[in-house]
């Protein structure tokens, strides 16, 4: 008895968990392929025509169904700012005074490193809105600047 359908089985429920991890669907399409290559071993395939199946499948799962899938998945999921990204759009005041170069303003109650978006110069105190995150220094505008959140942009 042939059991290549057992080590397709494994390796689609190993692809599986790295998906949960990543949760970028590349994984998942992946996983799926090789379901269909073990498909393919029981009903009598030789290895390398599972190969092959595995290889047609994940390609037209990737590029067809994974593109689609995304952007559904997107468009169905609440929108979720994490981390540095939350920060963006919030207002801080002024610690020190602002340029395009340095300074410190109060954020979210703690004092991050920002510059100006536009080098311009602000003294302390002065109300801004932040307009991203420049690795650990926010980069910050006038209050009354429209800025657009990850969840505005398009992915």
């Amino acid at each position: 008895m042939h059991v290549e359908w057992w080590w397709w089985v494994v390796a689609g429920l190993g692809l599986g968990i790295i998906e949960v991890l990543t949760v970028d669907l590349i994984f998942l399409m992946l996983a799926i392929a090789a379901i269909v290559a073990g498909l393919g071993s029981l009903l009598g395939l030789p290895v390398v025509g599972q190969v092959i199946l595995f290889a047609v499948a994940a390609l037209v799962l990737l590029v067809l169904v994974r593109p689609w899938a995304k952007s559904h998945l997107l468009r169905s999921t609440p929108d979720v700012r994490t981390n540095a990204q939350s920060l963006i759009g919030l207002e801080a005041v002024a610690l020190t005074r602002l340029s395009g170069a340095d300074g410190r303003v109060r954020l979210a109650g703690d004092a991050w490193s920002a510059r100006t978006f536009d080098s311009t110069e602000l003294p302390a105190g002065t109300p801004v809105k932040v307009i991203s995150i420049d690795g650990a220094t926010a980069v910050v505008g006038p209050v009354d600047m429209t800025v657009a959140t990850p969840s505005d942009q398009v992915a």
